[in-house]
């Protein structure tokens, strides 16, 4: 088995063991490090904390977009 062994600043190695640990799977059999902790994966945060409908979604939108201009402008305004 081949080893490689990093050197990285403090500040870079949350960094590293998280571009490491999503590279573990199937490619790398151990990660260690010398008794600092292991950085932890962090939870996906949405961006916007609303919750989108199917009804009001684009893909529930059976008219078809550019089905002629005036029909399209009155669409936009009646979103608004």
């Amino acid at each position: 088995m081949n080893q490689i062994k990093l050197s990285v600043n403090d500040e870079n190695l949350e960094t590293i063991l998280m571009i490491l640990n999503n590279l573990k799977e199937g490619l790398i059999l151990e990660i260690e490090t010398n008794g600092k902790p292991k950085a932890k994966a962090t939870q996906y945060q949405p961006k916007a904390n609303t919750i989108i409908r199917e009804e009001n979604s684009g893909t529930n939108d059976t008219s078809g977009k550019y089905l002629n201009a005036s029909a399209y402008k009155k669409r936009v305004k009646s979103k608004n």
